[in-house]
This record gives structure tokens, sequence and C-alpha cells, in this order.
């Protein structure tokens, strides 16, 4: 390009912009990513859940890591010091700007721009001795001030300044490339050509091929691919799995293999732990078991570790370690066994030949993951999710005077039983059982059934898809404990007012008589004043009835009277009808169009209702795919799980009669307070009464899951018309088309044989 010029920066300013615009766009970003977030509300929110979360283990867990980490230290300091290096950068690019400023000759000439002809030459005198090489002046200051009086005494390099700026007149236009010089010398061509070959050829290529390699081990989920195909390979080859064989499954997996997953470790002080927790442990582990991979090394450790946990035995420091990564990674693992249990049920109903898993197997991977997070074996009492429960103390719960069996139960108690129940609990303890039992959730559901996109959404056809909205309302115990206490108060206060009411209507009883006697004498007073409320009986009677009265000829009398005044309302009545029927005729014909027309109109509004329904379910729709909802609902109360987790749910149907899932199980993982899911499922291909139910399943509690009945009425489908007036194409189209032709070939014969 003529007039440009390009080379690179020997003095390194350029290259001081460069490296100054990219610290800025590395330590700008990096401080609003990287910054850690206020400390303060971190402790707030741990100080919140202190009261009733103080006792779990991932509580105590967080804040000794809070106390002790280092991390936030170390991010604050290198951020410091990128802004440090930043601020320095652009500090010496304030001072480089000096160097580019515009040319002006009055400036190195020490003058007003208003200076004469005469007061320039003479400070071009003063300065030209001052600087003047053969005195002892630099040369380059020299050669500026003979620049600047050229520049303003000579006529052309006068007009070279107001046009271009500079006397010299028109400069060639050089960019300078931001980076040093030495980079492309060729002393040092060899060093910059080995660190590209290096950085590009080396360390790229590495670093990528091992993201890759990890990548693709791991399905969107972070489950191990080789895991995946080992649920899937034991569901479909054991379609009926209990719990032990689950078990079994469930630590086969890879994640606890040392070779597949780094994380798992395998220590020289397992050979001795290991079999002293499997002779405690007893028959609850099968050790006999040799069939692959149940019996390798890593996979009896695993389960060990597992059942341990659930048995609530204590383990070494070393095996705790291990123990919290196994229970830490069971909970993702099952949701995995699900889905994959899921799939294998979508292929066996979509092609056969696939051996779907039955219900209970799906069931007991939920049931699996309970006990995982809460530490207990599937037979033990819920009760034991609380603080400072023991096995001992069941016995109080469960004894004939309580009948406790559920958390429910122990909710909907009177306080006062309650705390006689309790009795085995300190005040302080008591009050802590209370407000952790009030933080457990109480879930609500509500069903609305509905074949969508439908002529008429209520009538389900064989083969039609159905949709279930089921609408979710999460509350804690505490709100219903309260309302539940509410009602029994009123309840026991009309109590109380219609027993002084019934004592100030019943005679006043004797104070020596028993009382016995009383209670008796009373009974009776109220069956004596419960006689006559009785309701008369109805005067008109159909045919073939006998009147209900205890003198029958009474009863007989009256009947024959209200016959008599029957007839003779009749004759008045007919005599009236025949002079009005001429009146009444276009009155009749009146109401039955205004009929007609709210009929319509009925009709009408309840389409536009169905309309704006349909409608808002769309946007309802739409709304929920763009959304994304925080999966952050409500710390879960564990006291053995290492690590702090979330309520969440399993949403599903099933045919409990046949064993089979009807919808697949949906992970609610945003019910924070209200949330509406829609299950979908085709209709039987058979018309008749179905039973089905819909089930919500927790996975972190026992105890709280909840089944509701749905009942499902299957009508046949509508025949296929084949006819419809508006397929019909009319003929006289077709018939015209002809008609005209015709007439346009005799006009032409006609003008021929007038020729």
């Amino acid at each position: 390009m003529a007039g440009q010029q390009f080379q690179y920066d020997d003095s390194g300013n350029t290259f001081f912009y460069f490296l100054t615009s990219f610290v800025g766009l590395i330590v700008i970003p990096a401080t609003y990513y990287l910054w850690p977030r206020d400390q303060n509300a971190e402790q707030l929110r741990l100080k919140s859940l202190r009261r009733v979360h103080g006792r779990c283990l991932w509580y105590r867990l967080r804040v000794m890591k809070s106390q002790q980490s280092i991390i936030p230290t170390l991010k604050k300091v290198v951020l410091l010091l990128g802004w440090a290096v930043f601020l320095l950068l652009a500090y010496k690019v304030s001072n480089l700007e000096q160097e580019y400023q515009e040319y002006n000759p009055f400036e190195i000439l020490h003058l007003d721009p208003s200076a004469t002809i005469a007061e320039i030459k003479k400070q071009y005198r003063v300065l030209s001795l001052k600087h003047h090489p053969d005195k002892g002046g630099d040369e380059a200051t020299f050669m500026k001030i003979s620049k600047a009086y050229y520049a303003l005494t000579n006529e052309v390099a006068k007009e070279n300044m107001l046009n271009f700026g500079n006397p010299d007149g028109p400069r060639a236009l050089t960019f300078g490339i931001a980076l040093p010089a030495w980079i492309v010398a060729q002393k040092n061509a060899m060093l910059v050509l080995l660190v590209y070959g290096l950085a590009f050829m080396v360390i790229l290529p590495v670093v990528v091929g091992t993201w890759w390699y990890r990548s693709i081990r791991y399905s969107g989920d972070q489950i191990l691919i080789n895991t995946t195909q080992l649920f899937m390979h034991f569901l479909y080859k054991t379609p009926n799995m209990n719990m032990k064989r689950l078990e079994m499954v469930l630590t086969a997996a890879f994640e606890f293999d040392p070779r597949s997953n780094k994380e798992a470790v395998s220590r020289p002080t397992d050979n001795i732990e290991v079999p002293q927790l499997i002779r405690e442990l007893g028959s609850v582990i099968n050790v006999k078991k040799k069939e692959p991979p149940f019996c390798y090394p890593y996979s009896l450790k695993a389960r060990v570790l597992m059942l341990a946990h659930l048995a609530r035995i204590e383990v070494s420091e070393d095996s705790e370690e291990d123990q919290c990564f196994v229970v830490r990674k069971c909970p993702a693992l099952l949701q995995e066994m699900i889905n994959v249990g899921c799939q294998l049920t979508m292929m066996a109903n979509s092609r056969g030949g696939v051996h779907a898993p039955r219900l209970v197997s799906i069931e007991n991977c939920m049931k699996l993951s309970q006990m995982c997070v809460q530490g207990l074996q599937e037979a033990k009492s819920p009760l034991l999710q609380l603080p400072h429960f023991e096995e001992e103390h069941l016995r109080y719960c469960i004894s004939k005077k309580y009948k406790v069996r559920s958390l429910q139960d122990l909710v909907s108690m009177k306080d006062s039983e309650r705390r006689s129940m309790l009795r085995f609990l300190g005040e302080e303890k008591y009050e802590e059982v209370l407000a952790v039992l009030g933080s457990f959730p109480h879930v609500t559901m509500d069903t609305k059934l509905q074949v969508l996109d439908d002529e008429d959404s209520n009538n389900i056809t064989a083969g039609s898809i159905v949709t279930v909205t089921v609408t979710l309302t999460r509350k804690k115990m505490a709100e219903v404990f309260e309302k539940e206490q509410a009602t029994q108060q009123l309840a026991s206060e009309e109590a109380s007012q219609e027993e002084a009411g019934d004592s100030s209507k019943s005679k006043s009883v004797k104070v020596w008589q028993s009382k016995s006697k009383s209670t008796k004498k009373a009974s009776k007073s109220k069956k004596k004043k419960a006689a006559p409320k009785k309701k008369p009986a109805p005067q008109h009677q159909f045919k073939g009835d006998k009147p209900r009265q205890a003198n029958g000829n009474v009863a007989g009398s009256e009947v024959a009277l209200v016959k008599e005044e029957e007839e003779a309302a009749s004759d008045k009545g007919s005599e009236s009808d025949e002079g009005d029927n001429k009146d009444t005729g276009s009155e009749r014909e009146d109401e039955s169009d205004k009929q007609s027309d709210t009929e319509a109109d009925e009709i009408a509004g309840d389409d536009e209702e169905e309309w704006e329904a349909l409608q808002q379910s769309i946007q309802r729709r739409e709304r929920a795919l763009l959304e994304t909802k925080s999966k952050v609902t409500h710390p879960v109360y564990s006291l053995s799980f290492p690590e702090e987790k979330q309520e969440w749910w399993w949403l599903y149907i099933a045919d409990r009669r046949d064993q089979t899932l009807v919808s697949m199980p949906y992970h609610v993982c945003t019910l924070k307070d209200t949330e509406e899911v829609e299950l979908k499922f085709p209709a039987p291909s058979k018309t008749g009464n179905y039973q089905y139910s819909v089930i919500l399943r927790s996975d972190s509690y026992m105890g709280l899951d909840q089944i509701k009945p749905l009942k499902l009425e299957v009508h046949e489908a509508k025949a296929v018309p084949d006819t419809h007036p508006q397929w019909d194409i009319p003929d006289t189209e077709e018939e015209e088309e002809p008609d005209d032709s015709d007439g346009i070939e005799e006009s032409e014969e006609e003008e021929e044989d007038n020729d």
C-alpha cells in the first residue's frame, strides 16, 4: 500500500499498549467471577441453619472447611497482583502519550503563538548559542530548535504546517506492530521457533486430547459410561431386583474402582478393616457371592462401607474418608440407574422383546436413595431420622397407649401427650426435636386429568394421550402442626360448649348419687329430647307407598282430602287453560327462542373458557422452557450424610396391580414452594375403568412418600368420518367449462358459414 509503512516497535512503546489491553481483558472478568463473595453472607446462612441442622455431618464439615480454607485468601492475593500489574502498565502508557503529541514549534522555542518575526529570530539566536554542538550542547535539541525556526520563518514550511501539521510536508503513514523487535531478530529465530512449536504442537494437542479423553468417558450427568452399561446389563438380566441385589449392583459401579476413578483410593489397611466390618455386619452382607464384578475387592469394600453407613457402625478415620466418598456418590448413581430403567421400559413398550424392569426395582432404587441420605436400613423406623432418637426409645412411641409409628403420627399428637411420650428427653433436646420435626416437608398433591388438544378434553378415548397435571405445594410440618393444634382447640371448645348446654338442660343430680346412675339418666333425657326433633312425614307419596304413620285411619283420611283438593284444582285449571291457550302460544315460542339463545351463549362461553385455558397452558409451557429455575430448594436434615443435599422428589404414575410404570418418573428438582408438573401417557387400547396411582417419593426422607389414586375411564374412540360437508367439491365449475367451450365452437362454425 502506497504511503504506508509497517515496522516493528523498536522502542517498545506500542508493545505496552498491547500488553495493557491483554492484562485488562483477563483481570477484569476474573475479578467479577473469581473474587470470593461476601463470607459474611455464608456465615449468616450457616448461623440461620444452626438451630435445626447443627448436628448434621455436612453442617459440621462445612463449618470446619470455611474455617480452615485458604483458597479465598489466595484468590484475593492473585487478583490483587493482577490489578497491580494492570495499573503499572496503565501508568507506563499514560507517560508514553507525550511522545505522540502534535508538533508545536512555538513550544520548542519557548514562545507565545503571538510572537513576531523579530522575537522569533532573537529567541532562536539565544537558544542556538546555548545548545550548539560546538558550544557543548545537545545535537538533537539543536536540530529541533533549527527545525522550529525554519517552520516559523520559511513560507513553504508555514504552508506545510497549516496543511499537514508538519513543516516537512506529507509523511508516510507508519504502523507499529505491538511486538518487540527482538522476537524477529535473526539471532533469536531458533528460540522463537522452538517456543512456538512447543506451545502449539505439543502443549495444546496434549491439553485438548486429555480433555476429550476424559469427557467421552462420562455421560451428561457425569457418570462413567461403563457404569451406565453395567446398570443396563443387570437391570435387563434381573428385572425383578430386590434390595440386596440392588446394593451389590450399585457398589459395583466403576466410580469406586481406583483404576477408573482417581478419587477412589485403595489403602493397605483395607485388608484389616474390611474383614472386621464384615464380621460386625454379619448376615447383612453376602460375601460368598462369586459373580463378577461383585467379588472384586473395590466392589466388596464399597458395599461394606455403604452397609456400615446404613447400620450406623463407626469406622476408623481412613475408612471414614472412603465411606464419605462412597455415600456421596450413591444418590447420583441411583438416579442414573432409574434413568436406565426408564429407557429399558420405553424400549419394551415401543418394540417389545426387551425385559422391562419391574416397578419394584425402580422403587427400590428410590428407597435406597432415602436410606443412603438418612443412614438407615429399610426396616428401621422413620422416627430415627430425628436427633436424640435411639432404638431403645422407640418402645415408648409404639406402645399401646400412643401407637406412634410415623412422623405424621408424631406431628398430629397433642403437645401434652407428645411431651409425656418423649419424657426421656430433656427440655433442650425436646425443643430441638420439635424444631427439626417442624422443618420437615409436607407436600400436598392436586391432580387434574385431561386430554389436551382435543374437542372434549375430559373425554378419554382408547389410545389418546392423557395429560395429568399435578400441582405440588410444599409447606413445613410446623405450619401443619399449628393448623392441627388450632383445629383441635376449636373442636375441644365446641365440645365443652355442647357439654355445658346439655348439663344446663338436664336435671340436677344429687352429689351422693353414683356417676353411673347420673350418666344413665342423662342419656335417657337426651333420647327423650331427641325424639320430637324427627321430621314430619311428607304429604305427597308415590303410588304403591303406604303412609308411614302411627294411626292408619287418620293417614287415609288425609290422603282422601288431598285427592279431592287436587281434582278440584285440576278442573279449574282445565277451564282456565282453554281460554288462555291462544294467548300463551306466542309466549311459549318466545320462551323457547330465549332458551335456545341462552344455551348457545353458554356453549360459546364454555368454548371461550376452554380456549383461554388452552392458551394459558401453552404460555405456561413456553415460559417453563425459557426459564431456568434454581435447583437449590431446601437443605435436607441428615445426621450422617457428608455433604449438603437439597430436597428433590420423584413423581410418576404406576399401575400397582400389574407392577408397571405408566409414566416415566419425573425428577422434581425445583420444588421450593409450588411446582406444576405434567405427566403424559397413552391411554389403554381397551375400553373400561382403570385404577392407577400418582406417587410422590422423596429422594432424601423416609416415611414422607405419598400415593394418590387415579381413576381412568376409557371410552371407545370415535370412528373416522368418511365424508364431511367441507370435503364436498362442487361440480358446477366443471360443468360450466364444457358449455362455454361448446358455445365458442358453435359461434366459430356460424362465422365460417357466413363467409
